[in-house]
């Protein structure tokens, strides 16, 4: 059985001091994706780059405090790829890819729109330039996990106030439609909806910080295990892990009978 985490921050020195490396060192999990570090490699010690039986690897953005990604595994890794072969992006630190001797596992920040419509129109480029990533990582033998946060939520069940936010980035409808066709047109395999097809308040994995969104489950589903199709009958769990809260985002788990 391999599991694999994967877990927005909002900053890793802020989720350490939250306890969630004493969780992950408990969680059993052999590889933890995380996104939004926020930080500069040389600014973290060996509680972050190393933490008990992990080891990290990271893509930092260049601009200090802002997105960054990562991977924590146990096992020794074949590859670490940085970036996703696109300046704009990988000067943002969007994009990290593991290899293992039977499985790829990314680590994947998608852009957010929300805060100008420049960042909308970034946000769309890389949507368009992340089909030459498809095609790429579709091109392997080995099955493919692409976890992250996606920053879109795909259906009305994703999300609890969709009425509201039919206008607003997350929720658009050609962001919708684009993770629409990553699943029906080129056959990538969302893991949590295979298990829990029509789940909704249970499904949701962030929660903004304003007006007691998550003391009242006003959330969004957007952070996902998008997995190869040959994957998806090793599919055995996936949970939204909300007993404790490392940021404002929750650890999403899945189990996969296949070897690492």
């Amino acid at each position: 059985m391999t599991r694999i985490i994967s877990a927005n921050l909002n900053g890793i020195r802020s989720a350490h001091t939250k306890g969630f490396f004493d969780w992950m060192n408990e969680s059993q999990a052999d590889v933890v994706c995380v996104q939004e570090i926020k930080a500069h490699l040389a600014d973290l010690g060996p509680e972050h780059l190393q933490p008990g039986e992990y080891t990290g690897y990271f893509q930092a953005a260049e601009k200090k405090g802002y997105s960054g990604v990562g991977i924590y595994s146990k096992t020794k890794l074949l590859n670490v790829t940085y970036g996703l072969n696109n300046h704009e992006f990988d000067a943002e630190g969007r994009m990290i890819t593991a290899e293992f001797e039977n499985m790829i596992v990314s680590s994947i920040y998608f852009p957010s729109g929300s805060s100008s419509e420049d960042r909308q129109l970034a946000k769309f480029r890389f949507l368009e330039h992340f089909a030459t990533v498809f095609e790429e990582v579709e091109a392997k033998t080995k099955p493919v996990v692409l976890c992250g946060d996606w920053n879109i939520a795909h259906q009305e069940i994703d999300l609890k106030n969709w009425k509201g936010n039919l206008k607003n980035s997350g929720f658009l409808p050609e962001e919708r439609a684009w993770i629409g066709d990553v699943m029906n047109k080129r056959g990538w395999v969302d893991a949590y909806r295979v298990l829990y097809p029509e789940e909704t308040d249970g499904c949701y994995t962030w929660w903004s910080n304003r007006g007691q969104a998550y003391a009242k489950n006003v959330g969004w589903r957007i952070d996902y295990q998008m997995v190869s199709p040959t994957l998806r009958e090793h599919i055995r769990e996936v949970s939204v892990y909300k007993a404790k809260k490392f940021s404002d985002h929750a650890p999403l788990i899945a189990d996969y009978d296949y070897p690492l």
